[in-house]
């Protein structure tokens, strides 16, 4: 049940983070910015979503133990 609760957590993480990344790049390029410069910023957002949800994470397990 663990592993099964750590995979679907995990996909949605990964979800979410596409998820604002894409909407990143959409706003960046309705903000006339480059190709280049919407794609850095859409992973530069999904690395932050990714990073956030590990520090959350990390706090939760040293609650948790």
């Amino acid at each position: 049940m663990t592993v099964a609760v750590i995979l679907l957590t995990t996909a949605l993480v990964t979800l979410l983070a596409l998820l604002a990344g894409i909407a990143a790049g959409k706003l960046a390029r309705m903000d006339n910015a480059s190709y280049p410069t919407a794609l850095t910023r859409a992973a530069t957002t999904f690395a932050a979503v990714v990073t956030l949800a590990a520090a959350v994470t990390g706090a939760f397990a040293a609650f948790l133990t």
